[in-house]
């Protein structure tokens, strides 16, 4: 049987000749590289079956080659990161760009050969996934995690929604999972099968709600109406649609019926209608800042979901829920919380539900040591939670307070994804990442708000 190859790429010829010489001992056949440009020749020569790849490397760097190498699908064998003075910011960005794990300088013997092991395995389940027949994929439910009173309830009406076709309106603070509800209706009921489309609401306006609901047939693109015929089209954030993408909503859904883009013909509303908000509509309307027939056509089944500190019971399983879910998806290394953390963790106020609880996750699981996690290592990633989001909202004037909702919001807006862009260095992917957006909207939203990624590097 032929060895397995394994490709290691370190700009120091220590560390590569004592890498060399551990993975040879254990029966591997191993190349190494000194630069980023020498990696991609042994790459191209012979494909490795692991590559372990130093950050910091004169020239050109880790992080770059990994990007080159993922986004050119060249790289269908696992790269672990290697650095020996690394980051949180470059320890999240190797993984979301799909490195395997991040490991740290001076190297652990033990760790070097469990991640080898467990690189390896897992890439030969995928090769063996992705040789099996291929079966109809089974829908997945995305049920609310915890076992409390609440949750249970909260369940059961989701249930209820979904044996119905009337439009659902779900409410609630940001994080709280209300795309995962709608998803979860969807999945549920008999149009589980066809297609559920999410309009993100904050990045369009005018024109540009237009060609997504009715389409751009002069670029090839159909309208959202279109793509979620018999499924369910589902408005992410409606109260941010300004008053024209109000009203040519509003006069499609009174009318049943839509011409498509480009044709004269009309075309009947097939899709089941479901939308969300972080705002008190009632409010909104009593503001002027949102149409109240509108309201009335959304809100038929509303639902409201309740904070995480509402409910701090489902913590524990919100916990356990997110390691399992990062380490069978992301192949992040298992953690658990220990009972001192979840406590602690039961009684914290939760300001970003269950969004903070699940980034915060994937953080002590990327850039934790050990098998536990202790309630001093999740109080500095809360302390770290709060210092950002202070410095995030730092600066806006005091005269911010005294303008009208809408203009208020624009400002904080832009002064809160230029922040967020300077700290992603200008990287709009990563961007999009951290403020939970698709990247298509974000561009929009940021050429509405005037911000240019380049001149935010």
């Amino acid at each position: 049987m032929t060895a397995q190859h394994i490709l290691v790429v370190d700009d120091e010829p220590g560390i590569c000749s004592s890498v060399k010489d551990i993975l040879e001992d254990e029966g591997f056949d191993v190349s190494v590289a000194e630069s980023a440009s020498e990696a991609r020749r042994l790459g191209e020569e012979k494909q490795p079956d692991l590559v372990f790849l130093d950050i910091w490397m004169p020239g050109e760097d880790g992080i770059s080659l990994l990007k080159e190498w993922k986004e050119g699908r060249q790289a269908n064998f696992p790269v672990v990161m290697m650095s020996g003075h690394g980051t949180v910011e470059t320890a999240v960005e190797a993984t979301r760009l799909g490195a395997f794990d991040f490991i740290e300088k001076p190297l652990s013997l033990a760790k070097l050969l469990r991640v080898t092991k467990q690189a390896l395995d897992a890439a030969r389940q995928r090769q063996t996934a992705a040789n099996a027949p291929v079966a109809a994929e089974p829908v997945q439910l995305l049920e609310p995690v915890g076992e409390s009173e609440y949750t249970r309830r909260l369940k059961e009406e989701y249930r209820r929604a979904a044996e119905h076709g009337a439009p659902v309106l779900l409410l609630g603070a940001p994080g709280v999972g209300k795309s995962y509800g709608a998803r979860y209706i969807h999945a549920l009921s008999e149009r589980a099968r066809e297609p559920f489309v999410e309009v993100s609401c904050s990045s369009l306006a005018d024109q540009g709600f237009a060609e997504e609901l009715l389409g751009n047939p002069a670029r090839g693109k159909a309208g959202v109406l279109e793509q979620a015929a018999g499924g369910t089209l589902y408005f992410n954030e409606i109260a941010d649609l300004d008053d024209a993408a109000q009203k040519l909503l509003l006069g499609v859904l009174e009318k049943k019926e839509y011409v498509r883009a480009g044709s004269q013909e009309k075309a009947p509303i097939t899709a089941r209608l479901m939308a969300s908000s972080q705002y008190d509509l009632n409010e909104r309307i009593e503001e002027g800042l949102f149409r109240n027939d509108l309201y009335y056509h959304l809100n038929v089944l509303p639902i409201y979901i309740k904070p995480l500190n509402e409910h701090p019971e489902d913590v524990p399983d919100a916990l356990k829920y997110y390691v399992d879910y990062f380490v069978s998806r992301e192949n992040l290394p298992y953690r658990h919380f220990t009972v001192a953390a979840q406590n602690y963790l039961r009684y914290y106020s939760w300001p970003g539900n269950f969004r903070q609880l699940r980034n915060m996750v994937q953080r002590l699981l990327i850039l934790g040591g050990g098998s536990e996690i202790s309630q001093a290592e999740v109080e500095e990633a809360l302390v770290r939670d709060r210092v950002a989001q202070a410095e995030l909202t730092a600066g806006l004037p005091r005269e911010v307070m005294e303008l009208p909702l809408r203009e208020a919001r624009e400002i904080f807006e832009r002064e809160y994804l230029v922040r967020q862009l300077e700290f992603c260095k200008g990287n709009v992917s990563r961007l999009a990442e951290r403020v939970g957006m698709e990247r298509t909207h974000l561009y929009r939203k940021m050429r509405a708000l005037g911000i240019s990624p380049k001149k935010n590097k």
